[in-house]
Formats: structure tokens, sequence, C-alpha cells
């Protein structure tokens, strides 16, 4: 299925941009074996003002300024926002000094965006790559819920289950934020790719790394290097590590290179009512409890295929 088929394959983007959903942004672009439909804001490491505007500004730097851009949810679905300045700074792309976007921002709400693409393209031929939270998803599922059966699949950044979670000891900030949201995700019935931090945090920003990128020379290049020698400060300070992990472009490299990846299926729920681990993802790894599989979780990366992958496609732009 994936990467077989001679036509483009066709994906929505949901992202909250953020350096690395900058990235994966980038990435999805750059590649002749991705169509595009349009690409959807959520708030989450920003509010909603800003990530609009920030994926507007990244379609601009990859000069492709009719890549479509909807705005979708200002809040969860339940809960308050919560937002992550303190790792990706006050705009959520500091490091390099983009421009103001030009291109416009679509006038359609970006849940109406994602249920009126799902219903009149053939069934089975969207996928949706979720960078951030999933509110726009859920909010999509409980609007129309017969695009459930309509998805290709979702391939998601979030949760964490080895590596513990990163905005509280159980839960990885994309689920913390709309646990509920994920929950509607996670019983959808769609099929679902999950990188958690589990593999994300195997995909380092290291010092060779971000000079192979430098070394591209080119405005995309350099402001790559700028948005991630901001974002991997937080991480490295965190954890101790060369350079930090590069979670959103994980999800687009497995639907370029799926054999970079490695993982299984598994029984994946979301924890809503613990204010304890709200938002954890509890992964039946050792299928302990005999549910059925509801996820294939990705914990294994060929990290330097990955950066070679990037590296390769970065240069198209």
């Amino acid at each position: 299925m994936v990467g077989n088929s001679k036509d483009p394959m066709k994906i929505i983007i949901d992202t909250d941009p953020g350096q690395d959903d900058a990235v994966a942004i980038l990435l999805a672009l750059a590649s002749d074996q991705l169509d595009v439909l349009g690409i959807t804001a959520v708030a989450g490491n920003v509010p909603l003002a800003l990530t609009e505007k920030n994926a507007r500004m990244v379609c601009e730097l990859a000069r492709k300024p009719g890549t479509r851009v909807f705005a979708g949810a200002k809040s969860p679905m339940e809960r308050p926002l919560v937002t992550a300045e303190y790792v990706h700074g006050k705009t959520g792309l500091d490091g390099p000094v983009l421009p103001d976007p030009d291109m416009p921002l679509q006038p359609l709400h970006g849940v109406d965006f994602i249920v009126e693409t799902l219903l009149s393209e053939p069934a089975g031929e969207v996928t949706l790559c979720t960078l951030g939270p999933l509110t726009n998803i859920g909010l999509a599922l409980q609007q129309a819920p017969q695009i459930a059966e309509r998805v290709e699949q979702i391939v998601m950044m979030g949760g964490g289950f080895f590596e513990g979670g990163n905005v509280t000891p159980a839960a990885e900030f994309n689920i913390y934020v709309d646990p509920e949201a994920a929950h509607m995700v996670f019983e959808s019935g769609i099929p679902i790719v999950m990188m958690p931090l589990d593999v994300t945090h195997k995909v380092l920003t290291t010092r060779s790394r971000l000079a192979r990128i430098e070394k591209l020379a080119t405005p995309v290049s350099r402001a790559v290097v700028e948005l991630l020698e901001f974002f991997e400060r937080f991480d490295e300070k965190k954890y101790g590590t060369d350079g930090g992990p590069l979670h959103d472009p994980t999800v687009i490299a497995w639907l370029l290179k799926p054999e970079l990846f490695s993982g299984r299926y598994c029984n994946v729920e979301i924890e809503t009512n613990s204010p304890l681990t709200a938002g954890m993802t509890v992964v039946d790894w050792w299928q302990v409890t005999g549910k059925p599989h509801n996820a294939l979780v990705i914990r294994d990366v060929n990290a330097d295929g990955f950066f070679d992958l990037l590296v390769e496609h970065l240069a198209r732009l």
C-alpha cells in the first residue's frame, strides 16, 4: 500500500507548528511521492492564531504558496488549552527571522475541510498526518462519524510508553493537550500508525547531522538549521544529549520510507480520567490484555537513514 502506487499518496497534514512540525511540512512538500491536499492548523505548541500563520510561513519558505492552509480548533474538545512556548519560543518558530506570509488563509474551517475532503475523495485514499493535538480529528469524527471508514490511515506523532511522557511523567504533549480527542481517534477503528517518544527520541539533531543540512547552503537549509538550533536547546538540557529529538518528521518519513522503522501491532488506550496520568497512552506492548489491536506502534528507527532521507529532500527545496 505505502509507497508502491504510482500516483502520489494523498495526505492532509494536521499540525501546530512548532519547529519540528515545520521540518515535517518541508519534508512533505519536497516529496513527489505525496500530494498534500491541505494543511489544517490546530492550537497546541502555540495558540491557533500563530499555528495557522506559521503553517503558511513554512509553505512560503518551501516556495509552495499554492498549498491550502485552513485554521481549525482554537482549544481542546473539553479542556483549557495547554501550550509549549517554553520549548518553541513565543512564536512557535523562534530561531530564524521568517517574513510574515502573503498567501491567504483559506476561508473554510479546518474541521469542515477534513470532513468535506474525506467525503468527496474515494474511500481509502486519504491519509491523515497528525503532528499536534488530535482536536481537529476528534471534532471531524464527532461531526461526521462516517468519515472513519473513508480514511486510509492516520499516521500520528504522539504518545510514549517505555520513554514515559515529556509534559508529565506519564503523558506526551500532543496527547496530553486533548486526551478526549485522542481517545475518540483510538476508538474510531481507523488504522493508526503511532510515532511515540520511544522512536522520536532516537532521531537526534546531532552536531554532525545539522552540519550536513547546513552544507546545503540554501535559504531553506539555513532556516532549518536555525529552527533546530533553537528547538534543541531545551531538550539537550533536559536529556543531556547531543541534539534534541526531531519528533514530527518521523510521520512523513514513515510514509516515504517505512522500511526505516519497526514496531508491532498493539492495543492502545488513552487515559482521560486520572489527574495523575491524564493523556497517558497505555500501550499493550506485551499483548497481556487480549484486547484487539488498534495501532501499529513504532519503536525503532534507522536514524542515519532517516537523516539521509531528510537531507536529500531538503536539498530539493
